[in-house]
This record gives structure tokens, sequence and C-alpha cells, in this order.
């Protein structure tokens, strides 16, 4: 039973079950202790030339108690076939990693994690020029749909589209399809409607006690009227009464992307740092593990 545990998008089962319907089935590795589960990690595999298969493990592992964390960063290749490992590290110390023989590929990023509670506390949480936003929003003639996401829905192609107008990479519309299609009911589009007209519209995935903010857009009318603030208030509260208390808003990039770290921020949300991502590899194993503290942070 895994349900006491807060698992990542990339670490949950409904996500196991959108990549099986893509035809990249993850493996699942953990530990147990009287019927519990304690430690819990997915595993994706890749073949890159040479190197043959390389395993990546995103998000995780998971564990409730760091010290599982920790054991795991020494003695995963009791679960795993020494091939090469890529690891985005989310809660275990650098210098844990570096006496693991993990080395580091890139800094770590933050994410912005918003705690789903009643509404007043919510509100209270929120930066005052946000909440005096969704005030206004709130007063002007504006509705709140709340579908399954479906292959045509408008928010797809739009986000594609702002993607390739601003040159960045998200995650493809066909992981939210297939998400959608592997877990009826776990993708849900929360759609702002100003005067009949779509304004705005959030994707989010439902995964266990927690959901992910997957894609978002709003158009020219919805900026103006700060819509986005409401489809996110509503999902807030929606998400809530489903049983999540966690809300993943998602990475944040104050320097690319300053404006949406702000909104992320502006909900209340608090700043989750991950640990980083990190590759072990035979022969550079016993080299990282003499890397300076400065070089792993």
């Amino acid at each position: 039973m895994t349900e006491s545990l807060a698992l990542p998008l990339p670490q949950s089962p409904e996500f196991a079950r959108s990549c099986e319907v893509m035809g990249v089935p993850l493996r699942l590795c953990k530990r147990e202790s009287r019927r519990k589960v304690t430690l819990l990690w997915q595993v994706q595999s890749r073949q890159f030339g040479p190197l043959g298969r390389v395993d990546l493990v995103s998000r995780g592992p998971v564990a409730e108690d760091t010290g599982e964390l920790s054991d795991w960063a020494q003695r995963w290749r009791h679960w795993h076939d020494g091939r090469p490992l890529i690891l985005n590290a989310d809660g275990i110390p650098a210098e844990v990693l570096r006496a693991g023989g993990f080395w580091p590929l890139m800094t770590p990023a933050s994410l912005g994690v918003l705690d789903l509670r009643d509404d007043t506390g919510m509100r209270a949480a929120m930066q005052q020029k946000w909440r005096n936003r969704l005030n206004r929003v709130e007063r002007e003639d504006m509705t709140i749909s709340i579908r399954p996401l479906k292959p045509d829905h408008w928010l797809l192609a739009a986000e594609a589209a702002q993607a390739r107008a601003k040159g960045y990479r998200g995650m493809p519309p066909g992981v939210s399809v297939a998400f959608a299609v592997a877990n009826p009911g776990a993708a849900l589009v929360y759609e702002a409607r100003h005067r009949g007209k779509p304004v705005a519209a959030a994707l989010m995935l439902r995964h266990g006690r927690m959901a992910t903010w997957q894609i978002g857009h709003s158009n020219d009318s919805g900026r103006r009227l700060n819509a986005m603030n409401l489809v996110l208030w509503a999902a807030m509260r929606d998400l809530r009464d489903r049983g999540h208390d966690m809300l993943d808003l998602g990475i944040l990039n104050a320097q690319d992307a300053p404006g949406l770290t702000h909104f992320k921020l502006g909900t209340g949300a608090r700043i989750h740092r991950l640990g980083g991502t990190w590759l072990h590899l035979g022969c550079l194993a016993p080299m990282a593990r003499w890397l300076p503290q400065r070089l792993c942070a």
C-alpha cells in the first residue's frame, strides 16, 4: 500500500499506466515492511548507443523516512543490474549521492508546491496582489467548468502553439492524452468562460495524495481579466474536495519565465528545491566520491 506516500507525478502508478498506454512501460521497485511500502521508485529505460541501456529515475525514490533515501543511495545496485543510471534526485543530500558514486550533471531546480486546505487558510496564504486580482475577477461575468480532458480540447493545441512561439519544450500533448485514457477522470480541465467564450483553462493531473498542474493557457481577454487566478482557485478548491492535499505547480524559472514564477508563488505556494540531476557510471563512480563539495551543490 502506497497511500501514505506523497508520490510526484513521475513516481505515481497513474503515470506508470500512462506510459503503458504509450508503449514505454516503467519498472516498479519498492521496499516493504509489515505490508507497508516504505520506499518506492519507478525506472524508465532507454537505449543510448554504445552505452546500451540507461535507466532513469525521475523525482525518486520516495520514502517517508529520509534515512531510507540515504540507504538507497548506497545500496541501489542491490535492486539494479549495474547499468548506467540517471537520477533526478528529490530529498537525497548531495554529499550522500557523491559518497554513493553519483556524478553531478545539472544543478537543482525548484518547484512551487501548494498545500491544499480550507478556503480561509488558502486565501490567507495568498500574496495580497494575487488575492486582490482574484477578488476582482470573482465579480466578473465568468463561469468555471470542470471536465475530463478530451483529445480535441482547444487547450492542447494552444499549449503546443505557445511552446513553438516561445521556444520551450514541455511535455508533449500526447502524454496528457495518454494519462486521460489510462486514468479515466484523473485528467481534469478547469475552463473559464467570459460571456460564453473561453478565455483561460488549466489541465490538472490527479495522482494519489498529489495533483500536478500540467499545462495552462490564457488568451488576451483572459489575461486582462486575470481569469487564470479564478481557474486556479477553482482547481485548488475542487482538488482539495476530491481528497488531494498538495498541488505541484511545476518548475519555478525566475530567469526565463519571471511572470509565471511570480504568479505561482503568489498563490502562497512554498518553494521545494529538488536535488539535481546525477549520473552513476561505473568508471566515474570512484572519481565522483572525491569531488569537491562545492561542485555538487
